[in-house]
C-alpha cells in the first residue's frame, strides 16, 4: 500500500477543493493518505492530519498543492529525507510543478502504478559567519541571495572560490543559484538558463556597476565564499527569496552544493524545455 502525503497552500482559494478530490482519488485506489495538519480539518478529515516532518518519515511520496514558492518551502523542510515530491500547480507560473488540477485522475494513476521518473535536483548549503562565529546554516533549492536594502547605496561583494580570489562586485548584490534556480531570481538579473542535470553553481551579479561584470558558471564541487562590505548596514541574506537574515559589513557567506537533493516526480519527456517555451517566454518561433 502506497503511503502518500498531501500538503496544500491554504492561501490558494482552490486548495481545499483540490486536496479533497485528490484524497478521494487516492483512497479510492487503496492508498493510505496523510493530510497536511493545517488543512486536514478544512477537508473534513482531521484524523488524517500530520506535520511535514511526520510525512518525511512515514510517506513514500508527497503531493504539494500550490505554486513554486510552496514547493520550495516543502523541499527545504524535507531536505535529507529523500522523499519524492510531486507538484500540482495552484499558482501562476508553476515552473516546478508537473501537473495542473485538471490532471488529477491521470496523476493518481501514474503515482500509484509507478509510471514516473525521479529527477534529483541539487540543493545549496549556505553558512553565515560573523567575526569567526557561525550564525546559521541554511539549505536552499533555488538560490542564495546577497543584496542591499531597497533605498541604499551599493554594496561590495568580494567572491572567492576555494580561497582563490575571483572578483569584487559592486552593485545591488550577487546571487548563487543551482541549475533549478537559474530560471528564478538569477534569470531576472540576466543570468543564463541552465539545464537541471548540469553539475555547477551559478554566480550572478545584480545590477553591477561595471560593464564587464557577467554571470559565472562555477564548479559544483567547490565552495564559494562571499565577503560583504558597505558604508551602511542595510544588507540581507535571502534563502530561495522567502526569508532572510540581516548582514553586517565583514560577514562571510560560505556556499556549496548541499549533500541533500530534492527528488522531483516527473513523467513528461522534455518537460524542462517545454516549460521554458510555454511558461517563461511563450512558444519559440
Amino acid at each position: 500500500m502506497k503511503k502518500i502525503g498531501i500538503i496544500a497552500n491554504k492561501g490558494k482559494p482552490e486548495a481545499r477543493i483540490v486536496a479533497r478530490e485528490l484524497l478521494y482519488l487516492l483512497e479510492d485506489r487503496g492508498a493510505q493518505v496523510y493530510l497536511d495538519e493545517h488543512i486536514a480539518s478544512d477537508v473534513g478529515h482531521p484524523e488524517l492530519g500530520a506535520s511535514v516532518e511526520e510525512m518525511g518519515k512515514q510517506t513514500d511520496l508527497v503531493c504539494v498543492l500550490g505554486g513554486d514558492g510552496t514547493l520550495l518551502r516543502i523541499a527545504r523542510q524535507l531536505a535529507g529525507n529523500s522523499i519524492p515530491i510531486f507538484g500540482i500547480n495552484l499558482g501562476t507560473l508553476g515552473f516546478l510543478s508537473e501537473a495542473e488540477p485538471e490532471h488529477l485522475p491521470q496523476a493518481v494513476d501514474n503515482l500509484l502504478s509507478g509510471k514516473y521518473d525521479i529527477e534529483e535536483r541539487a540543493m545549496l548549503e549556505a553558512c553565515l559567519v560573523r567575526k569567526g562565529v557561525t550564525l546559521g546554516t541554511y539549505t536552499a533549492m533555488n538560490d542564495i541571495g546577497i543584496a542591499k536594502g531597497s533605498f541604499c547605496r551599493i554594496i561590495q561583494c568580494a567572491v572567492f572560490l576555494d580561497d582563490e580570489y575571483v572578483a569584487t562586485f559592486s552593485g545591488d548584490g550577487v546571487i548563487v543559484s543551482t541549475p533549478t534556480g537559474s530560471t528564478a531570481y538569477s534569470l531576472s538579473a540576466g543570468g543564463p538558463i541552465v539545464a537541471p542535470n548540469v553539475d555547477m553553481l551559478l554566480l550572478t551579479p545584480v545590477a553591477p556597476h561595471s560593464l564587464t561584470a557577467r554571470p559565472m558558471v562555477l564548479s559544483g564541487n567547490q565552495t564559494i565564499r562571499v565577503e560583504v562590505d558597505a558604508i551602511h548596514q542595510e544588507m540581507g541574506l535571502s534563502i530561495d527569496g522567502q526569508f532572510g537574515y540581516r548582514l553586517e559589513g565583514g560577514d562571510q557567506i560560505y556556499i556549496k552544493k548541499s549533500p541533500c537533493v530534492t527528488p522531483l516526480i516527473k513523467w513528461k519527456k522534455g518537460g524542462f524545455f517545454e516549460a521554458i517555451r510555454t511558461k517563461l517566454q511563450g512558444e519559440w518561433e
